[in-house]
C-alpha cells in the first residue's frame, strides 16, 4: 500500500519572506496590464495624429516609354545546289568500323577525311581513313583487311584510286589524319591518328613511306588518339604537332561496364564511364625527328577531383586568339570542359578556358564536344569558335569581340543554336559556300546508337547534314538554316555523318563538300552556284616560315573592308580542309589589297591581287 504524501502550502511565514513563485505570477499580471494600457493609449493618441495630418504631395509615376517595334527585314536565302557526284567522280570508299555485336566504343567514332594536293599537281585530293578487324574478332578471317584509301584528283572533280602506288594501302584502327609539309622539303606530309600507335608518313615525290619509328610520333600502344593539328607553336620555322587523345579504354574495361540501351539492348557507353587521357605536344627538332614536350608545356591538365587526366579530346584548332603573334590552341572535349590553352611565347601554355569563358555552356555546364572550327566570321575584329555537340546540346558558337580574352555564347542570340538542338553534331566547320564575303556554316550530323529510336522517339541514328547562310545584316538573325528546296535536297538525306571538309576539287572557284559515314559510303558534293559571285584564292608558300604558312593571318581589303582568314586546314571533326584559303567578294571585281601576317611575325603587303583564280604567294626575303 503506497501511502499519498501532499505538498504543503505556504505558510504566512513563506509569504512575508518573499517567495520567489508568487512574485512572478503577480509581476507577469502587472506586465500585462501595462501592455494593455499602453496599446490602448498609443492608439488613441495615433488616432488623433491621422485625423489631424496634412496631406502629402506624391509625385506622379514615371513616364514609361516602350521600346519601338523594329521593322524586320525579309530574308532571302540564296539558291546554291550541292549535288551528290560521288559515283560519277569515282570514289567508293566505304568506311568498315569493325563492329560485330560487342559494341566496343571505337566502333562508333570513326571516321576522318584529309583533302590536301599530296602529289603537288595543284589539285585537291582526298585521303580516307579506315578502321579495321579487331584482332580478336571470332568471325572467319577476310582475304584481305581494309586500308585507308586515297584518291588522286585529275583537277575536274574526277577521282582515280592512288592507294597502292601512294604507298597508303595500310590497314590500321585509324582515327582522322592531318597532312602538312612538317619538313620544308615542298612535299606534304601525313599523320593519321588510330586506336593503338598513330602512324606518321613521310612524302617522298607522292609516295609516302612510314616513318614512324624515327620520328617518335607513334605514341602509346595502348592510346585511343582522335583530332590533330600542325602548328608552329615557339616561331622557329618547323611545324609541331598537337595530338588529341581521347580516353583511357580498352576492350575488356568497355565490356566490364555493361552498358545497355533500354535494361536490355548492348549499347555504346558514354565517355564518363571512362578516365579521361593526356594529348600529345610535340616539338619538331628537325631532321625528320620530334620530341614529347607534353608535361613541361603545360598541356597536360589534371581533374581536380580525381587526380587523374581530364581531358577527353576530340577536336583542336589551332588560332592566334589575342593575335599577340603566337599560336595558341582551343580544345573540344567530350563530357568535361573545353580547353583554351594560351601559348606564353613558345615557353609555356596555360590553361584558361573557364577564364575565357570557353570551357562551358551558358549554364556553367560541360557539353559532349565533338568537331571545331574557328573564323573572323563578321568581317571585323570578332572572331568566333563554333563547336558541335551531342543532341539535345546546341552548337556552340563561342564569341569574342573585344581585345580581351572573353568569349560569349551567342548560338542563340545569332540564330544558330535552336536548329542544332535536336541533332548530334560531328564534323562542323566555317566556309563560303556562296561567296558573298560572308563565312556560313556547314555540319554534319548523325547518332551514336542504331537503335537510338527505340528509347527516343524524336531521334534518328540517321540524320541530315545542316547548312546556315549567313545573312550579315540582311536577316533578323546572322545564321538561317538553309531549306532543302534551296540546296537541293542532296544534304538532307539522312546518314551516320561524322568527318567532313571542304575543297575546290572541280578548279571552278566554289568549295565542294566531302562528308564521311560511320560504317557506310563517303559522299562528294559538288557546288553548283550560279550566283556570278566573285572570289580570290590565296595559298601563301613560306620562306623563313613554315612553307604551308600555317598559322598565318591573310587581310583582303574589298571596297573599304577587311575579310580576314587564318590559314589553318585542321577543322570539322577527325577531318582537315584543302589548304588554300578561299575569299567570297560578291559582286565586287576589283580590290585593294592584301595583307600577311607570317606566323613569325613579319608582315607582308601584295598590290597586285588577281580575282577568279588562285593567287600563289611566296614570302618576301
Amino acid at each position: 500500500m503506497t501511502k499519498e504524501t501532499k505538498s504543503p502550502l505556504p505558510s504566512e511565514h513563506d509569504l512575508d519572506t518573499g517567495d520567489d513563485r508568487i512574485i512572478g505570477v503577480a509581476l507577469k499580471w502587472s506586465l500585462v496590464v501595462m501592455l494593455v494600457g499602453g496599446i490602448l493609449v498609443g492608439g488613441v493618441i495615433g488616432g488623433i495624429w491621422w485625423m489631424r495630418r496634412k496631406p502629402v504631395s506624391l509625385a506622379p509615376p514615371p513616364k514609361v516609354e516602350l521600346p519601338q517595334e523594329r521593322e524586320l527585314g525579309t530574308i532571302t536565302v540564296p539558291q546554291v545546289r550541292f549535288v551528290d557526284v560521288t559515283k560519277d567522280c569515282g570514289i567508293d570508299f566505304v568506311h568498315y568500323n569493325g563492329a560485330y555485336g560487342e559494341k566496343l566504343l571505337p566502333e562508333t567514332m570513326g571516321s576522318g577525311c584529309v583533302v590536301f594536293d599530296y602529289d603537288g599537281d595543284g589539285d585537291q585530293d582526298i585521303l580516307l581513313i579506315n578502321c579495321t578487324r579487331w584482332p580478336w574478332d571470332p568471325r572467319p578471317a577476310p582475304a584481305s583487311l581494309p586500308t585507308m584509301a586515297l584518291y588522286a584528283n585529275d583537277g575536274t572533280g574526277h577521282f582515280t584510286d592512288a592507294t597502292d602506288e601512294a604507298g597508303l594501302a595500310v590497314s590500321l584502327y585509324g582515327m582522322g589524319g592531318a597532312a602538312a609539309d612538317c619538313d620544308n622539303d615542298g612535299d606534304v606530309d601525313l599523320f593519321v591518328t588510330a586506336v593503338g600507335p598513330n602512324r606518321f608518313f613521310r612524302n617522298e615525290g607522292g609516295r609516302f613511306v612510314d616513318a614512324t619509328a624515327e620520328s617518335h610520333l607513334a605514341g602509346a600502344d595502348d592510346a585511343w588518339s582522335t583530332g590533330a593539328t600542325w602548328f608552329d607553336y615557339d616561331r622557329d620555322g618547323r611545324l609541331d604537332l598537337f595530338v588529341c587523345n581521347y580516353i583511357t579504354w580498352s576492350r575488356e574495361n568497355d565490356r566490364l561496364q555493361g552498358f545497355k540501351l533500354d535494361g536490355r539492348i548492348r549499347a555504346y557507353g558514354p565517355p564518363s564511364a571512362f578516365e579521361g587521357a593526356f594529348g600529345y605536344l610535340y616539338h619538331n627538332e628537325g631532321n625528320g625527328r620530334f620530341k614529347d614536350v607534353s608535361a613541361e608545356m603545360g598541356v597536360q591538365v589534371l581533374n581536380p577531383a580525381s587526380g587523374a587526366p581530364m581531358a577527353k579530346s576530340l577536336g583542336v584548332t589551332p588560332c592566334d586568339v589575342d593575335r599577340d603573334g603566337w599560336v595558341d590552341l582551343v580544345i573540344a572535349n567530350d563530357t568535361v570542359q573545353n580547353f583554351f590553352f594560351h601559348n606564353q611565347q613558345g615557353k609555356r601554355f596555360v590553361e584558361k578556358g573557364a577564364l575565357t569563358g570557353i570551357a562551358f555552356d551558358p549554364d556553367g555546364y560541360a557539353r559532349a564536344a565533338m568537331g571545331i572550327d574557328t573564323a573572323y566570321f563578321r568581317n571585323d575584329d570578332t572572331l568566333g569558335v563554333v563547336i558541335g555537340n551531342f543532341a539535345g546540346e546546341m552548337t556552340a558558337l563561342y564569341v569574342k569581340e573585344s581585345d580581351f580574352l572573353n568569349f560569349v555564347d551567342s548560338a542563340v542570340a545569332t540564330g544558330l543554336g535552336p536548329p542544332t538542338r535536336s541533332i548530334l553534331t560531328f564534323g562542323v566547320f566555317f566556309f563560303d559556300y556562296d561567296l558573298d564575303g560572308r563565312y556560313d556554316i556547314f555540319s554534319t550530323n548523325g547518332h551514336l546508337e542504331e537503335d537510338i529510336q527505340k528509347v527516343q522517339v524524336s531521334q534518328h541514328y540517321r540524320q541530315p547534314c545542316q547548312l546556315f547562310w549567313n545573312a550579315g545584316s540582311e536577316g533578323t538573325t546572322e545564321f538561317v538554316e538553309v531549306e532543302a528546296e534551296s540546296h537541293g535536297g542532296d544534304l538532307a538525306r539522312r546518314i551516320v555523318g561524322r568527318g567532313s571538309a571542304y575543297g575546290d576539287f572541280d578548279g571552278d572557284g566554289d568549295l565542294d563538300l566531302v562528308v564521311t559515314e560511320n560504317g557506310g559510303p563517303v559522299r562528294v558534293f559538288r557546288n553548283d552556284q550560279q550566283t556570278g559571285h566573285h572570289f580570290v584564292r590565296v595559298r601563301l608558300v613560306g620562306k623563313s616560315d613554315n612553307r604551308d604558312g600555317l598559322g598565318a593571318l591573310v587581310e583582303l581589303k574589298v571596297a573599304g573592308r577587311i575579310h580576314r582568314a587564318i590559314v589553318c586546314p585542321t577543322k570539322s571533326y577527325l577531318s582537315q580542309a584543302e589548304l588554300p584559303v578561299t575569299f567570297g567578294i560578291g559582286d565586287q571585281t576589283q580590290v585593294e589589297g592584301l595583307t600577311i601576317h607570317w606566323p613569325r611575325g613579319s608582315v607582308q603587303h601584295v598590290e597586285s591581287v588577281e580575282i577568279d583564280r588562285l593567287n600563289v604567294i611566296e614570302q618576301a626575303e
